[in-house]
């Protein structure tokens, strides 16, 4: 009975792993650097939207405040430590909207942290930038 229940144990120790995927979601504090604007601080929120994530895919809601420039709101797609993640200025004006690839991963004191590289192709005749976030 004890071999059993052992087997089933390193049965399992195997298969949970791949069958949750990291939950991404959380409140990120910012520094980044925008081509056009220079250095910035921003709040990223991100909120797992379970209704459409399963085991190899997850959903969220995305936020990103940054001070003086505004309210950036989108979505990302991951898969795993991996994330697409569309955002768009609520204030249409300018074009200031785009899409950016996050790599997420624990840093050195083990909080998740990411690093997104991003492409804003009508803001001010194209953009790009880069975030490194940490989780509070």
């Amino acid at each position: 009975m004890q071999k059993i229940k052992w087997l089933i144990f390193v049965l399992c120790s195997f298969y949970l792993p791949m069958a949750y995927a990291d939950d991404l979601s959380g409140v990120y504090d910012c520094k980044g650097l925008d081509f056009h604007e220079g250095e910035y601080t921003g709040v990223v929120t991100m909120q797992l939207d379970k209704n459409h994530s399963n085991d190899n895919y997850q959903s969220y809601f995305f936020t990103l405040e940054v001070p003086g420039f505004g309210t950036y709101k989108g979505f990302a797609a991951a898969q795993g430590m991996t994330a697409g993640i569309y955002f768009a200025l609520d204030d249409k004006a300018n074009q200031d909207y785009g899409v950016g690839i996050a790599k997420f991963y624990k840093n050195k004191v083990g909080k998740l942290a990411f690093n997104k590289f991003y492409y804003e192709p009508n803001y001010k005749g194209g953009n790009t930038g880069t975030e490194d976030c940490t989780i509070r």
